[in-house]
């Protein structure tokens, strides 16, 4: 059997523990604690220590940019799908486009980055994801403040104060104080055989328990909401096509060759959506607890249905992409996918528009019924 094949397979198996292991473990504080563990101790060892093997270069700049330019594209062509698959209303509107553009790779792509393309592609995923943080925690923010002051009359709060705190999580963050860490070390030419063997012992084991707590993990948090499943669904296999479709431009602008940089791109880009807009949402609703539902700048029950289906679906694209291996370094295999992703994200607006204009004809052929029984009995 095929390796990348039999990695997939024991990567599913991990993910059905994780499901069989619902009912043993709670939605809140259990299954919260084991994405905390992941979040605060095996993901920033193991991105320390990617760090820690690779050579600095100017490329490793570039790609918080890339990440950057990513998220400002999907925002700006979310209005569009939004408008396709048919969400009309204004709060459900805001929620989709606040998280729409956000990635957490961490979670989604970080461990299968990491088993097929190895520590150097994990520590350049570490690198872009700085720029997605950026763009998620500050400039999401200020958008989701802005469109809530449009929305309705306010207590002025301090903008400030809130930025201050964003700022204090986005630079204490575990993930980011090892990744700063990692790169002053580096600039001191120290790598990881450098470091006292009880240190890189103790990161090294740490880093061996990610990923299959990380595939535990989106086992126990894999749950479907009915409620707007279908619009949802068409969203986000547009997104995924989107972002195919994106990477295929820079492969092109930048002539990238290297068949694993093309993989990597492709899997960071296929992130399922951030939980911080979430947060953000979250936080806009509680001051706005008093309005009614109907008039609030964000639906926070979308909100948390794109979160519950976002992270299933692209670990399923994750995971395809790269166990097919080189069958995606062709550019043209790459259009194909994203041109399959956005037919199947695009049933469900087509039916209910064809839906819409089979009503409209109904309407009108009963009102010219109505008309010629009328003349008739007159």
């Amino acid at each position: 059997m095929d390796s990348a094949l039999e990695k997939s397979l024991t990567f599913i198996i991990f993910i059905l523990i994780g499901v069989l292991l619902k009912r043993k473990f709670s939605q809140g504080d259990e299954t919260n604690g084991l994405k905390t563990l992941i979040l605060t101790l095996a993901l920033p060892a193991t991105i320390f220590i990617a760090l820690l093997k690779i050579k600095i270069d100017d490329n490793l700049i570039a790609l918080p940019v890339f990440a950057i330019v990513l998220n400002v594209l999907l925002f700006f062509i979310a209005p569009i799908l939004i408008s396709f698959v048919g969400i009309t209303n204004k709060a459900s509107s805001n929620a989709v486009r606040l998280l729409f553009p956000s990635l957490a790779p961490g979670l989604s792509c970080f461990p299968f980055i990491l088993e097929f393309l190895g520590d150097n592609y994990l520590a350049k995923a570490a690198m872009a994801d700085l720029g997605n943080k950026f763009f998620v925690l500050f400039v999401l923010y200020l958008i989701a403040i802005k469109w809530h002051h449009l929305n309705k009359s306010f207590q002025k709060e301090s903008i400030k104060s809130k930025l201050q705190s964003l700022a204090k999580t986005l630079f204490l963050e575990p993930v980011n104080i090892f990744i700063s860490v990692a790169l002053i070390l580096l600039s001191f030419g120290i790598t990881i055989s450098n470091l006292p063997v009880f240190i890189s012992e103790t990161l090294t084991r740490l880093s061996l328990i990610m990923t299959p707590l990380v595939l535990i993990f989106i086992g126990l948090a894999l749950k479907l909401n009915k409620k707007s499943f279908y619009q949802i669904f068409s969203l986000l296999m547009l997104r995924g096509a989107i972002s195919l479709f994106l990477v295929c431009v820079v492969i092109l602008m930048f002539g990238i060759s290297m068949e694993k940089e093309t993989l990597f791109m492709l899997a960071f880009s296929l992130s399922a959506c951030s939980f911080w807009p979430f947060a953000h949402i979250s936080n806009i609703s509680f001051k706005e607890k008093q309005i009614e539902d109907e008039k609030k700048t964000f639906d926070a029950g979308i909100a948390l249905s794109i979160l519950a289906l976002s992270l299933p679906i692209s670990v399923i694209m994750i995971l395809t992409i790269l166990t097919a291996g080189n069958t995606f370094t062709d550019i043209k295999n790459i259009i194909i996918t994203a041109v399959l992703f956005c037919a199947i994200g695009s049933i469900y607006p087509l039916l209910q528009f064809l839906k819409l204009q089979l009503k409209s004809s109904n309407k009108m052929h009963s009102k010219v019924r109505t008309k010629v029984i009328s003349s008739n009995t007159k």
